[in-house]
């Protein structure tokens, strides 16, 4: 099992006044080449929207987008139709393909908007552009994992053009889990929204990051009240 280890102070940051946003891998005026991407994982930004503000309408082509609020409301407007809002308990995922544009507010007047922004890179391009969110609060795990992303239709959380599967879990005791991987060829990137997490040796706290490969499993060990995301997907 090979491993890489990112504390949650080695990221990129960017502190636009509205916008504040720490970037797990290169990305805008972040640039680092040993942080380029872990697999088809491109993105990993974990932002927060002042009240009132947002992104404005901006375009993606063949990029699997996916957002997951931790805190507030997001509001989402784009060119193939659709207006929502999504909220801590949901996930949205946006395929581009052959290109839409799309725009996204805090549209809260006294509250601010914490949001995972991540960019899968598909493994097929030029598609019809699609849109879904879904609720994944309704059969919440404790203490496990629930898959909340996959790249089956038919099957648990929302679909991606892609050999990925996230998982989240809330943890109110330490509990020991562990995760076999569904594809050989695939890793998994570990990240900590709160609490604690340990991995072999390696003890992650809130915000670090661990990316896992050439391995069939691992075990984790999450530590009281934790909140993780793993995201396991395509080293190639």
């Amino acid at each position: 099992m090979k491993t890489v280890y990112h504390k949650a102070d080695s990221r990129g940051y960017a502190d636009h006044g509205w916008l504040k946003s720490h970037h797990t891998f290169s990305f805008a005026n972040y640039h680092n080449p040993e942080r380029m991407n872990f697999g088809v994982l491109r993105v990993l930004n974990d932002d927060q929207v002042a009240s009132g503000m947002g992104f404005g309408t901006h375009p993606h082509r063949d990029m699997e987008i996916i957002s997951i609020p931790l805190e507030g409301d997001l509001e989402h407007k784009d060119s193939i139709g659709t207006t929502s809002v999504i909220r801590k308990g949901e996930i949205q995922v946006m395929s581009a393909g052959t290109g839409v544009h799309h725009s996204e507010y805090n549209k809260n007047k006294e509250e601010i908007v914490k949001f995972l922004q991540i960019w899968i890179i598909p493994n097929k391009m030029n598609v019809e552009p699609r849109y879904d969110q879904i609720s994944i609060k309704e059969g919440e795990k404790i203490n496990d994992f629930q898959q909340i992303l996959s790249p089956n239709p038919d099957d648990e959380g929302v679909w991606i053009y892609q050999d990925a599967w996230f998982n989240m879990g809330k943890f109110d005791q330490k509990t020991v889990k562990n995760y076999d991987l569904h594809k050989p060829g695939n890793g998994v990137y570990l990240f900590v929204l709160n609490g604690s997490a340990k991995v072999g040796d390696q003890i992650l706290e809130t915000r670090d990051g661990l990316g896992i490969w050439e391995a069939e499993n691992f075990t984790i060990e999450a530590g009281e009240n934790s909140e993780l995301l793993l995201m396991e997907v395509p080293m190639e």
